[in-house]
């Protein structure tokens, strides 16, 4: 069989020089970076004796360069074991975009992936992908000179958004109160706190005193971090009904759908879930089953932005509400790119890796104006860097 006859799906994945062409990455240069925590914290997760309190988050960052010298920033994250891993697994397949055109990111995306297929087409293999899939996409909007945002097709120029950095089980109620309040006064628009207490009348209490606190017209979820069975979730459920929650989160493990699916039906209080998933078809078998009103896919975990824009037709189809997990940063311009209901979710923890800060008003995550993500990375983010390579031809 001649090259002229040779079925599409047998040619190479990469592809000539030609008019289509527009650039070349010329270098990528990786870098680990470790955020400390204020303080520690804890969720559901560290009171049923499945982890140690959170202290620091593990970044990765890609940075991506052109011949032309055009550049994007994207990255990765790990919260407590991994951030090594992602960042060793993506050392080992950066050279495989030099030399290739950043425009032809999905295809990029799959050659990143099979790169490393032995290993599997999800978890650290899929989350070390996103690094570089989201550099991309920034790089493109960049030299469209738009904000990701409209490079994909915004739906708002603002996203609702909710703080969940100041509800955590280590907290005391007191501090509760007061996080609440200054994330209030700084224009955020909603409230999560933490649940899932070996004591479920200690998290009455707690959800209670907050809906006291903020008032009837605050919207409230809450997080049970899959700490609930199947039973307890239903009773919680129906207690909860009575604060007029916007959602419960993970109330069961990320991996039973099915009982998500029955919880959904059963409750009148919307259910959030998915942020655990790393993959497109996990994320799949959670919309096709009916088991989340809010999905929640988090575009690190997951590989990037370009699975990203497949769970989103997906949730669309089914006409899901979406809420993206972490990661402001990112899920806003994504979360303003759903025609459907969104949140985005307000951690403050990034920012000093950030020159820039995303502006809140009334409620609300304003797009920046600025093209890409609109990031560029800090001193601080340099002075908490671990180790750093560039890769070149």
């Amino acid at each position: 069989m001649t090259s002229a006859t040779r079925p599409e799906h047998t040619k190479p994945f990469a592809t000539a020089p030609g008019e289509a062409t527009l650039d070349r990455v010329s270098a990528v240069h990786l870098s680990l970076v470790r955020l400390p925590l204020h303080a520690p914290i804890s969720d559901a997760k560290v009171l049923t004796g499945r982890q140690k309190p959170l202290t620091e988050i593990a970044f990765f960052f890609a940075r991506v360069t052109t011949e032309g010298g055009h550049e994007g920033i994207g990255f990765g994250y790990s919260k407590r074991a991994g951030g090594p891993g992602l960042y060793a697994h993506a050392r080992e397949i950066a050279p495989e975009l030099i030399g290739e055109d950043p425009s032809d990111i999905g295809r990029l995306w799959h050659k990143l992936v099979w790169a490393g297929a032995s290993m599997g087409r999800s978890g650290l293999t899929t989350q070390a992908v996103a690094a570089f899939d989201i550099a991309l996409w920034d790089l493109k909007a960049r030299r469209a000179g738009l904000p990701l945002a409209k490079l994909l097709g915004a739906h708002r120029d603002s996203v609702r958004c909710y703080n969940t950095s100041g509800g955590y089980l280590s907290m005391t109620l007191d501090q509760i109160r007061e996080n609440t309040s200054l994330s209030l006064s700084r224009g955020i628009g909603g409230i999560k706190i933490k649940v899932g207490q070996p004591d479920t009348r200690e998290d009455l209490r707690r959800v209670q005193a907050v809906r006291e606190h903020i008032g009837d017209d605050v919207p409230l979820m809450v997080d049970a971090n899959q700490q609930w069975d199947r039973a307890t979730a239903v009773r919680m459920g129906r207690a909860l009904e009575r604060f007029d929650l916007t959602w419960i989160e993970e109330p069961l493990d990320a991996y039973d759908a099915e009982g998500h699916a029955a919880l959904a039906a059963t409750l009148d209080t919307p259910v959030a879930t998915g942020e655990m998933l790393t993959s497109v078809a996990e994320h799949t078998g959670l919309i096709m089953t009916g088991a989340a009103d809010f999905i929640q896919p988090d575009a690190p975990r997951v590989g990037g932005i370009t699975p990203f824009l497949q769970i989103m037709a997906l949730a669309d189809h089914k006409s899901l509400a979406m809420a993206p997990h972490f990661a402001m940063e990112i899920h806003l311009h994504l979360a303003a790119a759903y025609p459907r209901t969104t949140w985005v979710e307000h951690f403050e923890w990034l920012e000093p890796m950030f020159d820039e800060r995303l502006e809140l008003r009334e409620g609300r995550m304003i797009v920046p104006s600025r093209p890409g993500l609109g990031l560029s990375l800090s001193d601080q983010a340099a002075a908490w860097t671990s180790d750093e390579i560039t890769v070149t031809g």
